[in-house]
């Protein structure tokens, strides 16, 4: 049985804790993802690790995780090896790892904490993440409507009949490539939310107005639950909130990186951040009307305790 995110949101107080990266956090327990699969490759050969993850941002305080399913694709799996059958098995099983977590979890620790039930996202990376080449962090690929129609259908269903809560389109560059995933979630009567990648606080990186991202979904998508946006660098989400507010009535949810910089040639994140505290910023976006907050790369589980503290003191602000 599923359960729904307006719910959920509700049981949390009208803020949801998002959980960290996957990739990250999988790399300081010693996988090597420097590879095409990425995150993907550990699905396949070390799913105990993945489940380690999953615990660990729950005992951190999430109220929501992202399945291990970001680059797994049905083919990029072929291209490693996977045929057509094993592939969709292991899409799948994202979300079977995920829920097994979480109902351990549950059984053991959150229900006995008062903690809410979290709710399973199920990632979708955009078609850019499958090149592997850094494109999520350009759009314009070059290939048609019809070829991200059938490189996105058969995962997205995959993801949701495995008993997904929600379908996750993130890092997405491109409005055009939302609207089209958006209208595979509501033919297969998916709820989902959507989450942008942005190169300023105001542009999708393809160019999208990002206030005209969050009208354009608003409209005539009743399974579209919530809209934000996720890897981006923490000091623009203030002003993504508020244009995406401009645009829309819809939740916000926002899980940004945690400051540094990437080089997707490389594959390496470098830099320093601004100085200014994780759990600070939460507590900001919270106060500037994000509805779901958390991190995304290079964010552990530190993090996501800093942003649940944030909850905390946001929830009992007088």
């Amino acid at each position: 049985m599923r359960i729904s995110l307006e719910e959920t949101l509700k049981k949390a107080g009208g803020v949801l804790v998002i959980d960290g990266s996957m990739g990250t956090a999988l790399e300081n327990l010693g996988c090597d993802l420097n590879n095409a699969l990425w995150t993907a490759k550990a699905l396949e050969r070390q799913p105990e690790l993945v489940k380690q993850v999953h615990l660990e941002y729950f005992q951190a305080g999430a109220d929501c995780g992202i399945t291990c399913s970001y680059q797994a694709t049905i083919p990029g799996l072929k291209k490693a090896g996977c045929t057509d059958a094993e592939a969709e098995a292991l899409i799948v099983r994202s979300v079977e790892l995920f829920n097994e977590v979480r109902e351990n979890w549950w059984q053991s620790e959150g229900r006995e904490q008062g903690r809410v039930y979290p709710l399973c996202l199920a990632g979708i990376g955009p078609y850019g993440a499958y090149l592997a080449n850094g494109a999520e962090y350009r759009g314009r690929y070059g290939v048609s409507k019809e070829v991200l129609r059938q490189f996105h259908a058969r995962r997205m269903e995959l993801l949701w009949n495995a008993g997904a809560d929600i379908l996750l389109i993130e890092t997405q560059p491109s409005l055009q490539e939302a609207l089209l995933e958006a209208d595979l979630a509501e033919q297969l009567g998916a709820d989902y939310w959507i989450s942008f990648t942005c190169g300023d606080d105001a542009h999708t990186w393809e160019g999208d107005d990002i206030r005209d991202c969050a009208k354009a979904l608003s409209e005539n998508h009743p399974h579209l639950k919530m809209i934000g946006v996720n890897c981006v660098a923490p000091h623009l989400v203030s002003g993504l909130i508020e244009n995406l507010k401009a645009g829309c009535g819809l939740p916000i949810g926002v899980y940004p990186n945690s400051g540094e910089t990437y080089d997707p040639i490389t594959k390496t994140w470098s830099g320093t951040k601004d100085g200014v505290r994780f759990g600070d910023y939460a507590y900001r976006w919270m106060e500037e009307g994000a509805s779901a907050v958390g991190g995304c790369c290079q964010t552990v589980a530190s993090h996501i305790r800093q942003v649940t503290e944030a909850r905390e003191r946001f929830l009992k602000r007088g």
